[in-house]
């Protein structure tokens, strides 16, 4: 018996469809479910990215087939997405022809570099190529 890996990751954002549009216009990411209380979105066909309304998740939700427990959460958060090692600088000059804030770019002791910068929720978002850690 073994885990498979990490499905999904939530964010709590002030707006899921303005969050939304910001995720599919930067990367693409296809919808995978729309409502007032979420939207998921496709990560690279292996992932969904969770973006609830702040507060909207705080109760236990009836899926009509059983009850998933409140969780508390907001921003800010932070997390990564993997990119490969060649696409750094293009994803440094797509972020920043869509107006977005470079904070930082990193080059890590074992050779990854990442690029750090703030969705509009303040959010931390990373895109980190492979050899950040051992097993990327």
């Amino acid at each position: 018996m073994q885990i498979n890996g990490i499905l999904k990751t939530a964010l709590y954002v002030a707006n899921p469809a303005v969050a939304a549009a910001f995720y599919r216009r930067l990367f693409g990411f296809a919808t995978l479910l729309e409502s007032e209380r979420l939207v998921a979105l496709d990560v690279a066909g292996k992932n969904v990215l969770l973006l609830f309304r702040t507060g909207a998740a705080d109760e236990a939700y009836d899926t009509g087939n059983g009850i998933i427990p409140g969780r508390a959460g907001g921003p800010p958060a932070h997390f990564a997405f993997s990119m490969s090692s060649e696409d750094v600088e293009p994803w440094r000059t797509k972020l920043e022809s869509e107006g977005i804030v470079v904070e930082s770019i990193v080059t890590w002791p074992r050779g990854a570099k990442s690029i750090s910068f703030h969705d509009p929720d303040g959010n931390l978002a990373e895109l980190i190529s492979p050899g950040f850690w051992a097993i990327s």
